[in-house]
């Protein structure tokens, strides 16, 4: 890859563009106690990141349908697309069960990879498309696991177990572009520059703003949750 990919993935990348920072100690406290168990400040904040990832994701997959120049780049694409979508519903189902508000708008940082996407093409596009996407499924990997071994709460465990198969499939077949320049993507994983937490944070919805909803493509085959599973 050219020093120019590598300077880019270098200054943007970390967990936080995927939507998801790393889960610490201090988001322990729990905030609400419910009939699926105690919720924690961590397990809010998944919830909302998980929306917000969808919301930059979801359309870069859309992107990719038109401008991907290989058919492995369009496939990811499509997974992309039909992933978040169900992973929206997903959210968008639960949140207002844990009374949790939901974003409207992903976070500066991710609209800047949606814009910088946007302003591509060719093999330019496909390069880049799959290594800042590998790069940010994978640095959301442990995190998600953390989660799904440490909540009390069966609908965050839920929402856990449907985000690690979204990231895992997602993080499967950007590699399988062949694009994806492996020595970058592990040390922007496990060196990630410190930002602002005001360009990795969503925005709060504009009060009275209709809910953004990221509708699946046609025949899709991944599903949302459905909470009258056993």
């Amino acid at each position: 890859m050219g020093g120019a990919l590598a300077l880019t993935l270098g200054a943007l990348a970390y967990p936080a563009m995927l939507g998801l920072d790393t889960v610490s100690t201090t988001g322990d406290r729990v905030i609400a106690n419910t009939q699926w168990g105690p919720l924690t400040e961590s397990e809010r904040d998944f919830v909302v990141k998980v929306r917000a990832a969808g919301l930059w994701e979801h359309p870069l997959g859309q992107i990719g349908l038109q401008k991907g120049q290989s058919k492995a780049v369009k496939i990811a694409s499509q997974h992309l697309v039909d992933g978040h979508a169900a992973l929206d519903t997903s959210c968008r189902k639960i949140a207002p069960m844990l009374n949790i508000t939901l974003p409207n708008v992903a976070s500066p940082q991710q609209e800047g990879f949606v814009t910088q996407l946007k302003g591509e093409s060719g093999r330019q596009f496909d390069v880049d498309f799959a290594n800042i996407l590998r790069m940010t499924h994978g640095s959301i990997f442990n995190t998600i696991a953390k989660v799904r071994s440490t909540t009390k709460n069966t609908l965050i465990r839920a929402l856990a177990n449907q985000a690690n198969d979204t990231v895992l499939d997602h993080i499967t077949v950007m590699e399988k572009t062949g694009l994806v320049d492996f020595d970058t993507t592990v040390f922007n994983q496990t060196t990630p520059p410190k930002l602002p937490k005001s360009d990795t944070t969503p925005p709060n919805p504009v009060p009275g703003q209709p809910q953004v909803v990221l509708n699946p493509p046609p025949n899709p085959t991944s599903k949302p949750l459905d909470l009258n599973a056993p």
